[in-house]
This record gives structure tokens, C-alpha cells and sequence, in this order.
């Protein structure tokens, strides 16, 4: 039976792990359907100045080169504090159903965190240009034989 107590303070121990290496308290475990660790992280924003490179995206990454697999269906993620969007659609890209957090994003706004802006609206201004050679290289990429669907 998997605990998912365990696997929290697992999170939140990588987590501190994180503050102790100069970056910020997120960590992040993740287990295949068995509750076997298959992969870990914590935040290195700070450490590589990577945006991304959230204690769930870095997880799931090591998840992914460990089983040879951008596929973590029926896997569960637990991290320290809630994700945020970017991290919850890293969960959806990589089919991770289930996700446990401990503290939450007023948790994090507290410390000094800015995730409240990721939860309204988007202030990015998108803007399309109609480019043909865009969508032909979409098609051919379709037409490839042996092409894995995401």
C-alpha cells in the first residue's frame, strides 16, 4: 500500500534539501503504481537559471529518463506545496492523474511568492501570424510513418 504521508515528507525533506543548496522550498517525489520512488527533485530555478526548472518539472524529468518514458501514466506526484499551472500542465503532458501537496499557494504567497498571478488572468498578449510552412511541417510530421502520438 502506498503512504502517502511518507512520500510527502519525502517531498518536503528534498525541499529543504533545496533552501540548505542556496534555491527555494519546493521538493517533489514521484512513484509508479507499485509506490516504488522512479523519481525526485527540488527546485533549481535559482541553481540554473532555468524559470522552469521547478522541483515538479526537475522530477518529472528524472521520472521520465529513469523508466525511458515521457509516459507516467499511473504514477502519483507529490510535491511540498501546490503547483502551479505551468507544473500542474507538465502533470498533464506527462499523464500523472494524481497529485498530493502539503502546503498551498497562500502558503507560498506568504513567503514572498508572486503565484497568484499565474491563477487570474493571463496577461500575456498572444499574436498570430497565418505562416503556411508552420502547418506543412505539422502535416509532414502527421504523414511520418512511426510518428508517437502525445
Amino acid at each position: 500500500m502506498i503512504n502517502h504521508e511518507d512520500n510527502l515528507r519525502l517531498a518536503i525533506q528534498l525541499s529543504n534539501e533545496s533552501v540548505e543548496g542556496g534555491s527555494s522550498p519546493f521538493g517533489c517525489v514521484i512513484v509508479d503504481k507499485n509506490g516504488k520512488i522512479i523519481g525526485q527533485g527540488y527546485n533549481h530555478v535559482v541553481l540554473d537559471n532555468d524559470p522552469t526548472a521547478h522541483g515538479e518539472v526537475v522530477a518529472i524529468r528524472n521520472a521520465c529518463k529513469n523508466i525511458k518514458s515521457f509516459d507516467l501514466s499511473g504514477c502519483i506526484l507529490y510535491t511540498s506545496c501546490e503547483p502551479c499551472p505551468m507544473c500542474l500542465n507538465a502533470c498533464k503532458w506527462a499523464n500523472i492523474a494524481e497529485v498530493y501537496y502539503a502546503a498551498d499557494r497562500y502558503d507560498a504567497e506568504n513567503i514572498g511568492f508572486r503565484d497568484r498571478v499565474f491563477y487570474e488572468d493571463d496577461p500575456i498578449s498572444l499574436h498570430k501570424i497565418d505562416l503556411p510552412e508552420a502547418v506543412e511541417v505539422m502535416q509532414k510530421w502527421k504523414n511520418k510513418s512511426g510518428h508517437i502520438e502525445y
